[in-house]
C-alpha cells in the first residue's frame, strides 16, 4: 500500500475518496468498468467506521425510503452471490426477525425480498405483538474489507494512505472524484447538513446463536443480534450528535438485557469487548455529481445506519454517473 499521491506510477484516471465499505466498493465496481482507479483514504480497516459496524443487510436510519430501497435490493443481490461464489469474503446468510409492539406494514425495501413474511405472534418472545421475518445477510467486516482491498488490488486499483485538505485539492490531483468520506465529508465538502449518530455494540462469545434480531421499539435505542461465526455483536445506542467514541461501561448491562430477552442465551455470554462507532446522518443520502472548477466530484455518502447494506448499489450508482459522458 502506497503512502501518498507521489507513489502513482500510471496516473488515475478516477480518485477515489475514503477507505471504508463505500469508498472500497466504488473503487472495484469503476475497475471492473475498466478506469484505472486510486484510493485515497486516512486509514483502512480498523481507522473506519465500517469496522466497527455490526454489518448485517438492514436499511437503518437512510432516507429518502423510495431512493434507499433499490440501492438496498441491488446490494442485496450482490450479497447473495457473493455467498455462492465467495465464501472466503465474509458474508453469512442468516435468517432475520423483527419485532414490534404492535401490527407494523411491510417496510417500502421489502417488496422484492424472496421470502419476507409476517409472523405468528404465538412464535414471538413474550411482550411481542407483531413480527417480520426475512432472509439477511451478515458481514463480517474484519474478513470483508481485507478481501475488498485484496479485490481492489487484483483488478489494479492503488490504495494510497492520504488525507485531502478539501476537495478542490483532490480535483487538482484528478479531475475526476468519488467523495466516499462518510462524516468526514462534513468538513472536506463542507456538508454542514452531515452528523454523527452514536453508535455503542458488545461484542460477546457465540453461544449457540444463529438468528438475527431487530427491535427499534425497546428503548435506549435501537436492539439488535448480529451473530458472527464465532461471536455475536449486540447493540446498541442511536446518540444522535454525540462524537465521543469512549465506550461508556454504564450502557453495557443495559444493551445485553435487552438482547437477552429476545435470546436468553445471551445472558450470561462471556463479554470479548465493547465499541463506539459513528453513523455518517443526513437527512438524504448524497449520490449526485458536482461540478468543480477544473473537474467533477461524484458525492457517495450519509447513508445513516446502513452504509455496507447500501455500499454496493451506492457505489453502481456512483460510478455510473463517472461514466457518463
Amino acid at each position: 500500500m502506497a503512502a501518498g499521491p507521489s507513489a502513482q506510477s500510471t496516473p488515475a484516471e478516477v480518485l477515489v475518496l475514503g477507505g471504508g465499505v463505500a469508498g472500497l466498493t466504488t473503487a472495484l465496481c469503476l475497475l471492473r468498468a475498466g478506469k484505472r482507479v486510486r484510493v485515497a483514504a486516512r486509514a483502512y480497516i480498523a481507522g473506519t467506521t465500517s469496522a466497527v459496524a455490526a454489518a448485517f443487510w438492514y436499511p437503518y436510519r437512510a432516507y429518502p425510503e423510495a431512493m434507499v430501497a433499490p440501492w438496498a435490493r441491488t446490494s442485496y443481490a450482490r450479497f447473495a452471490e457473493l455467498t455462492r461464489t465467495a465464501p472466503e469474503a465474509g458474508v453469512l446468510r442468516r435468517e432475520t426477525v423483527e419485532v414490534f409492539p404492535q401490527f407494523a406494514p411491510p417496510p417500502a425495501w421489502a417488496s422484492e425480498l424472496p421470502d419476507f413474511q409476517f409472523v405468528p405472534t404465538a412464535d414471538l418472545p413474550l411482550g411481542y405483538g407483531a413480527g417480520h421475518r426475512f432472509t439477511s445477510f451478515v458481514i463480517e467486516t474484519g474478513i470483508y474489507l481485507p478481501w475488498l482491498m485484496r479485490q481492489v488490488e487484483a483488478a489494479g486499483g492503488e490504495l494510497t494512505v492520504h488525507a485531502y485538505a478539501s476537495l478542490d485539492e483532490a480535483v487538482r490531483d484528478c479531475p475526476l472524484v468519488v467523495d466516499c468520506t462518510g462524516l468526514g465529508a462534513r468538513e472536506l465538502v463542507p456538508d454542514p447538513s452531515l452528523y454523527a449518530v452514536r453508535g455503542q455494540v458488545v461484542r460477546v462469545r457465540n453461544p449457540g446463536i444463529s438468528r438475527v434480531w431487530i427491535d427499534e421499539y425497546s428503548g435506549g435505542g435501537i436492539t439488535y443480534i448480529v451473530p458472527r461465526s464465532h461471536d455475536v455483536v449486540l447493540g446498541g445506542t442511536a446518540d444522535e450528535r454525540e462524537e465521543d467514541t469512549t465506550p461508556d461501561p454504564a450502557r453495557t448491562p443495559g444493551i445485553i438485557a435487552r438482547c437477552a430477552r429476545l435470546e436468553p442465551a445471551l445472558a450470561d455470554a462471556e463479554v470479548l469487548s465493547v465499541v463506539v462507532g459513528l453513523r455518517p446522518a443526513r437527512p438524504a443520502v448524497r449520490l449526485e455529481a458536482e461540478a468543480r472548477p477544473g473537474g467533477l466530484v461524484v458525492h457517495n455518502y450519509g447513508h445513516g445506519g446502513a452504509g455496507v447494506t447500501l455500499s454496493w448499489g451506492c457505489a453502481e450508482a456512483a460510478a455510473h454517473l463517472v461514466l457518463q459522458p
